[in-house]
Parts: structure tokens; sequence; C-alpha cells
């Protein structure tokens, strides 16, 4: 009977002490996640994670309670309610001047990161090579892992952010599935202008089993007076690409994740294989609100560039007598600061310390980087009120 007792005791231990072997090894809790916690057990103003801390507009509330009051609380279609797609497809006539088709080449996703890992599982295989660009968003590279893809990082060209071709074509093989892109990009705010995307299309040429991934979530967040370029109007890159865009980046609610991607028909067929089995849908009040509002409000994205202009001058110009070096910001709502003249501590350290001590959070470069730049680099999000600028301003201005 002793025995028996200690022979189940010794089970239960061996039951509970199971540890199965981690698919990311490398991957630890999201930047943005322990920053947001740490701004919050400090008391910080939360300049880190990129989200607004104002509402929606008010009309588009407002369809939600109305949709869901009227019973529109069930499945949705896979894809997409059919109005939201047509919407969708009726935004890219105007701006990009292209016909997409909203039931072959529009999908609606639970967010741009789950389209975005979507569009990865669609078209990576074991063994396939990817190539991104760093810094890079941080889902990116755990998308392609856990695909059983191999990860390519090539550095952007420092200050300026672009591409460099050069390198890219030295790297570039037969044994590359994809190319991930993004424009305007998340942390540095550069842009890929249509040249760039057109001498991509040109260097893709000679690698006809090598797709693009354009993460175009800060569309209509471009200061450009040409606008935002997409690789869904550029020849010889619109055949091969999935392009994810976001509703919360563009109506300020990033807590609805509601996304969507546009693709020809033949990559729309692979994503949905997998976005079926994945959220395989996305909140039916959301969607049936966002079409009304697309159809109602199309000034609002229209009106996003000066709005958000209007954010970044003046916290730059809230900036002028800081210890900060800014960079330029030629979209997104984010700003990179060089720190280098105030610390000589590393990013992350210099993070901690900012919102320890004076009390604003801010993102480290190099947790998005496979090698940390020599730079002295942190990101601040300027999707915030006047007021919050103008304390984190305030605060920064006295280091």
């Amino acid at each position: 009977m002793l025995l028996r007792i200690r022979q189940q005791r010794s089970k239960f231990r061996y039951r509970y002490r199971m540890q199965p072997e981690s698919k990311l090894p490398q991957v630890g809790t999201t930047i943005f996640t322990v920053m947001s916690a740490l701004a919050e057990r400090h008391g910080a103003i939360n300049l880190s994670q990129g989200f607004p801390d104002f509402e929606p507009p008010g009309r588009l509330v407002e369809r939600v309670t109305h949709h869901m009051a009227a019973g529109r609380n069930q499945y949705p279609p896979m894809m997409g309610i059919e109005p939201l797609r047509e919407r969708i497809a009726e935004k890219a006539r105007h701006l990009y001047g292209v016909p997409v088709d909203p039931d072959t080449e529009v999908t609606i996703s639970s967010g741009a990161t789950e389209a975005l890992l979507c569009g990865v599982h669609a078209l990576v295989r074991p063994g396939d090579e990817v190539i991104v660009f760093d810094p890079a968003y941080d889902s990116y590279e755990p998308a392609i892992l856990l695909a059983g893809g191999s990860v390519v990082h090539l550095p952007l060209q420092a200050g300026q952010f672009r591409i460099d071709f050069e390198q890219l074509s030295a790297r570039i093989s037969q044994r590359t599935r994809l190319v991930v892109i993004n424009s305007p990009h998340n942390p540095t705010g550069s842009l890929l202008y249509q040249e760039d995307l057109n001498q991509l299309a040109d260097l893709l040429r000679a690698y006809p089993q090598c797709y693009v991934l354009s993460d175009e979530v800060y569309e209509h967040i471009c200061f450009d007076p040409d606008g935002h370029a997409s690789v869904i109007a550029t020849e010889g890159l619109k055949q091969r690409s999935l392009a994810v865009f976001s509703f919360g980046k563009t109506y300020h609610a990033t807590g609805w994740k509601v996304g969507y991607c546009i693709a020809p028909p033949a990559l729309t067929t692979e994503f949905r294989r997998v976005h079926q089995f994945n959220t395989f849908t996305t909140a039916t009040p959301l969607q049936w609100a966002l079409a009304d509002y697309m159809a109602s409000d199309p000034q609002h994205y229209l009106k996003l560039p000066e709005f958000y202009r209007h954010k970044r001058d003046l916290f730059r110009r809230l900036l002028e007598d800081s210890g900060f070096e800014l960079l330029p910001c030629e979209g997104t709502y984010f700003q990179l600061a060089d720190y280098s003249a105030l610390s000589n501590l590393d990013d992350v350290a210099f993070s901690r310390w900012l919102t320890e001590v004076h009390k604003v959070a801010a993102i480290p470069i190099s947790v998005f980087c496979e090698r940390p730049p020599e730079a002295r680099w942190v990101r601040f999000c300027f999707a915030k009120q006047e007021a919050t600028l103008e304390e984190a301003a305030d605060r920064l201005c006295r280091i």
C-alpha cells in the first residue's frame, strides 16, 4: 500500500514537471506589453505602445451599438461581410486607381497581425527563406519561424531607413519565398516611395517563386504630398503581393482588432485557407459599423494625414529644447529620437530608466533588430491628446 502511494505521488510529480519543447524558444513577452505594464506600474505617460488616448469617431461607435441592437451578432461570412468588402474595393479604386474584386481579392481579418500571420503561413514552407528589413516589426519573425521558414535580416540604410537594393540583390536567391516590406514604416516613420516599389518589382522579375507581404497598416498616416505608395498599384508587384491594412489605426480603435488583406485571387484563395482555420471570421457588428462609416464619412481617412501631421509637428516643437535629436518622420504616428547626448545606457536600459525615473515610457529600437544598431534610438508615440504630449514633453525637456 505504501509503495503504491509513493508510485502515485511520483507519477503526479512527473506529470506536472512535463515541459513541452518550445517552438519559439527565443521569444519572450513582446516589448509593447512589457513597456506598457512598466508605465502603468510607475504611473508614467505611455508613449511606448502605439494606441491613441482618444476615442474613435462617435458616429462609428453609435453604428456598432446600432447593429448589436439590430441583431447582427452571429457569424458573418468567413471572408467578411459583402458591404465592407465593397467599401474597401471602392476606396482602393478611389485612392490608388486600381480595380479590386471584393469577392475574390478582399478578406476581412481579426486585426493586421492575424492577416500577417495568415499571409506568411499561406506561402512559406519549411526551409523557405524570408527576407525582412531591420528594424522589423516584432510579429514577422515568429510567424515565419512557426511556418518553418528561415529569416534573413537585412538592415535598412541608417538614418534614412531605406532599402539597400544592392544588398538585397546580393542576398536574394531561388530559395527566397517571401520579402516582407512595411510602409509607412514602424518603428522608424520612413516611407517606401513609388520608385522603391518599382525597383523591387524590377529585381523580383528574376525570381518568379518569390512573393511580397506588404504591411501597409499606416497607409493613411503618410505625410508625403504624393500620398502613400502601395503594392496593389504597382505593376510587377500587385500580381505577387499580399497587402495588409488596419481599421484600428485609421479609426483610432486599435482594440477592435479589425484589418483586411487585398491580394490577387490565387493568393487570396491560399490566404483564406489559413484564415478560416485561424480566427475564421471577425466580429459582426464591427464589420457592419465600419461599412456604414466608410460610406457616410469617407472624409475621415482623407483628413487623417493632416490630423496626425499636426500632432507630429506639435510634439517635435515641444521637444526642441530637449536633449533628444529627432529623426525625420515621414509617416506613422511614431517619432524616433536619438538620446546619445543624454545617456550612455543601451536603449533597453534607457527606456526602463526613462519610465521609472522620468515617468515617460518609450520603446527601444534594438528589439526590432537582429544586430542592435550602434546608434541610441527610442520610439515615442504621438497619437495622443495635446495635453498628454505637452506633459510628456515637459518631463522629457527636464532630463
